[in-house]
């Protein structure tokens, strides 16, 4: 199956601002409006997600430090509304239930962002085929971009688990192959045998971070 490229997805190689916005009302993941890089985050390591999770890291480390220093400051920032992100799973039809659960699963543990099913709006694309790469996300790191199912590697880890796991890193967390099953991001880390496709309170709390003034701390390169 030929993988379709979207219009709307942004290129690894953007250069990110360094300060954050507050929306004053409510907001939605906008469209990038460059082309497509080849960074990626697998659900299983390989070399082709190393740039792309360590811009994903700096985006978080960006995060958690404007947060700190605006607690520590007395800063009283207006919190945004919260922010949509729109998807389209229409080219994923074998991974419907798949994709709603996460949908269902990212929406009921955070509250800054949610994920809600408009191919008319959407920002954030779903696929399924077959990859020598395997499962991967590719995007900004924030409510844009593509996720790639592939085949065989649903056919040996938790479906689930691959969708959810890859929805994280559009919401902005990197991998973590090396923590345990209980870490959503440790993504086939842990196994065949891991079918959590939930993530931990930290992981929560780091994506609810990101998206806390409705876009997201984007770290010069």
């Amino acid at each position: 199956m030929a993988i379709r490229t979207p219009l709307a997805l942004l290129a690894a190689a953007l250069t990110f601002a360094g300060t954050a916005a507050v929306p004053a009302a409510t907001t939605t993941a906008s469209a990038p409006t460059t082309e497509r890089s080849g960074g990626s985050s697998a659900y299983l390591p390989n070399d082709l997600d190393k740039e792309q999770n360590q811009r994903l890291e700096r985006q978080l480390a960006a995060a958690k430090a404007q947060a700190r220093a605006d607690k520590a400051d007395g800063v009283a920032k207006a919190p945004a509304a919260v922010t949509t992100v729109y998807y389209d799973a229409t080219d994923a039809p074998s991974f419907a239930s798949e994709v709603s659960g996460t949908e269902q699963i990212w929406n009921s543990s955070v509250g800054n962002v949610q994920l809600v099913e408009d191919p008319s709006r959407a920002t954030l694309y779903f696929e399924e085929g077959s990859s020598s790469n395997g499962s991967y996300y590719q995007g900004d790191g924030h409510g844009s971009g593509l996720i790639f199912i592939d085949y065989d590697q649903a056919d040996v880890y938790a479906p689930l688990r691959i969708v959810a796991h890859e929805t994280g890193h559009a919401l902005g967390l990197p991998d973590r192959y090396t923590q345990p099953c209980s870490k959503l991001m440790s993504g086939g880390g842990p196994g065949p045998s891991c079918t959590n496709a939930y993530p931990d309170s930290v992981e929560s709390a780091e994506v609810d971070t990101i998206w806390q003034y409705g876009v997201a701390l984007r770290p010069a390169a």
